[in-house]
């Protein structure tokens, strides 16, 4: 069912009817890209995987906000690109564009004559030109390489003014070029994980192994030592456990500071004990090549602080605390 065509909000108009004609609107105005995919679509997409420069976004007002997160989108999942604003480039900035490049221009009217301009300064120089507009017949258009239709029937805004629809088309379209090449260039999440070092998106595409505490800061003592050095290693290392080793760095068990305090309840002479009556064996391991969330997963479902790292040996790599987890979720 189409949506209600837009009216004034003058009248007595809930804050949530509004609401709702805007996200149907805006929702309509996205399912209707589909009808208007062709093959200029595909060209686009292998025009821009095959680009030896870099992809210059380009547009005013709320288009050019709009390809300013397109030009993030491509850079982060690796198609290098940068947003040039077109006032900035006919009034001194046309070095950012150098050749081989491929410039992805948006209008909706097809008209703006800051774009406009700078297509007609391109126009000599071996830079392609992708355009998105919802007039095929505009000049903007007419001048373009290739041409990707973003047509509405209206704008989300009452007064059918302020550009809503034709500006959330337009990112959903870029965001379809961006996973499109993504899947064209066979980008991985270990391409992802250079592409985003910090943060929580980081984080969760890391691998153990580089959260893991390991040498020094590894809580751990061989099988025959007393308990009293198990208890200063846990100590000396704060993580509240210790593995414990054979003479070949082999994990056989381990130490925790509830395994003590069950000890001392237990025993009138708990240090008189070695480390191996009291460790408990097979404790929870998991391979360094794993990835971050896998490892809180398991520690959420075995209600465990700590999880060891060994490699197919069974050799002690070191130990990812829950500590060093947070901010997963």
């Amino acid at each position: 069912m189409s949506p209600t065509p837009p009216t004034s909000t003058t009248a007595s108009a809930s804050p949530r009817a509004v609401a709702r004609q805007v996200i149907e609107i805006e929702a309509a105005a996205v399912r209707g890209l589909l009808s208007q995919l062709d093959e200029s679509f595909d060209r686009a997409v292998e025009l821009l995987k095959s680009c030896t420069g870099r992809v210059v976004c380009t547009g005013m007002g709320k288009s050019g906000l709009i390809l300013q997160k397109i030009a993030a989108t491509l850079s982060s999942t690796g198609t290098p690109a940068l947003f040039l604003h077109p006032s900035d480039a006919i009034h001194g900035d046309l070095g950012v564009i150098v050749d081989n490049d491929v410039v992805l221009a948006a209008s909706f009217s097809g008209t703006t004559e800051e774009l406009l301009r700078l297509v007609t300064t391109l126009e000599n120089r071996p830079v392609a030109l992708v355009v998105m507009t919802g007039n095929p017949a505009s000049p903007l258009a007419e001048a373009a390489d290739i041409h990707l239709p973003v047509a509405i029937d209206r704008e989300a805004c009452p007064l059918d003014l302020a550009p809503t629809a034709s500006s959330t088309a337009c990112l959903a379209m870029g965001d379809a070029l961006a996973m499109a090449l993504l899947e064209a260039r066979g980008f991985t999440r270990d391409d992802f994980s250079r592409l985003h070092p910090g943060g929580r998106l980081g984080k969760r595409l890391l691998p153990v192994e580089q959260l893991m505490r390991q040498g020094e800061a590894l809580p751990v003592v061989e099988r025959g030592s007393g308990l009293r050095e198990a208890i200063y290693e846990m100590s000396k290392k704060g993580l509240g456990i210790t593995a414990i080793v054979n003479p070949q760095g082999q994990l056989i068990g381990c130490i925790s500071d509830g395994d003590l305090r069950r000890l001392l309840e237990e025993d009138e002479t708990p240090l008189s004990h070695k480390v191996e009556d009291c460790m408990r064996p097979n404790p929870r391991t998991i391979r360094g090549e794993e990835l971050a969330p896998i490892a809180l997963h398991q520690m959420e479902e075995k209600r465990i602080t700590s999880l060891f790292v060994t490699d197919d040996d069974n050799q002690l790599r070191g130990i990812v605390h829950l500590h060093s987890l947070w901010g997963l979720r």
